[in-house]
């Protein structure tokens, strides 16, 4: 008996550029086929041997902050059609939490994440890789709104934060990550034509006879 081979999606893009809305539209789209969604923000580093005050000085924009080759790992073990724990990462003591949540495998595996393009053997397992490319003063935008509604953030941390951080890490990891890009998103969920165009390919990618 074969067993086809799960398609992967990865799905890049700054902070705040709409890649949970592409990946929910897609999502939505497949959850009666069998489909995951990967959080590379789940992939954390876990931090455990440092002290909390060490914690806080991590750059959670930097591709050094990810546990890429657990992510890996885990991916293939999809591919594999074998289950998974996927960690959770605790924000509020900077580290990887004691749970884990359980994967089991399925047709569709969407990996996103604003560095999941950066990182070579990520790529290599990805059928299909979206860029979601959104203006940087809507990024800034949302950011700012999500930061302070959601997470009490002031107006002022927010700003320091983006100029010290987010933004030179997007101009020296994310954006160039854009040319490994099979298809370009502008503009995020809103979208609908590109949204379509990415839903057709991944169905026809499911009808065809590839088997592991």
């Amino acid at each position: 008996m074969t067993i086809k081979r799960p398609v992967v999606i990865g799905i890049a893009g700054g902070s705040c550029s709409g890649k949970t809305s592409v990946t929910r539209a897609i999502y939505e789209v497949f959850r009666e086929h069998s489909v995951v969604v990967i959080e590379q923000d789940y992939y954390y580093k876990n931090q455990s041997h440092l002290t909390f005050e060490e914690r806080l000085q991590t750059n959670y924009d930097h591709p050094l902050a990810f546990d890429n080759d657990l992510l890996s790992e885990h991916i293939n073990t999809l591919l594999a059609r074998q289950p998974i724990d996927k960690p959770v990462y605790d924000y509020v003591h900077h580290t990887r939490a004691q749970e884990v949540i359980r994967v089991e495998p399925v047709d569709v595996i969407i990996v996103e994440g604003m560095l999941v393009l950066e990182d070579a053997e990520l790529r290599d397992l990805m059928d299909i890789k979206l860029f979601v490319d959104t203006d940087a003063d809507l990024r800034i935008i949302r950011r700012l709104q999500r930061d302070i509604k959601e997470r009490g953030r002031t107006t002022e941390s927010v700003i320091e934060q983006y100029l010290t951080t987010v933004r030179p890490m997007h101009n020296l990891f994310i954006e160039p990550t854009k040319r490994y890009a099979d298809i370009i998103v502008p503009e995020g969920g809103d979208n609908e034509v590109a949204i379509d165009l990415m839903v057709t390919k991944i169905k026809t990618i499911l009808e065809t006879d590839s088997v592991l």
